[in-house]
């Protein structure tokens, strides 16, 4: 059985851009290529912080 609700959403399909909603810390981390850990996320959330929602921009194709 070949239907799509199925599949297992691929990694690019749960990352958040802003576009549709604001992302999160979490979001941040997976677009790096990380695995979200606790630390990871708060070194996210305080990038966010600093150098604003935009951040994200620098690590998407």
């Amino acid at each position: 059985m070949d239907s799509e609700s199925d599949e297992q959403p691929t990694r690019s399909d749960r990352l958040f851009t802003g576009g549709e909603r604001p992302y999160d810390p979490e979001d941040l981390v997976m677009a790096t290529g990380h695995d979200p850990t606790p630390e990871r996320i708060e070194k996210a959330r305080q990038l966010i912080e600093k150098e604003g929602p935009q951040v994200i921009e620098r690590y998407l194709p």
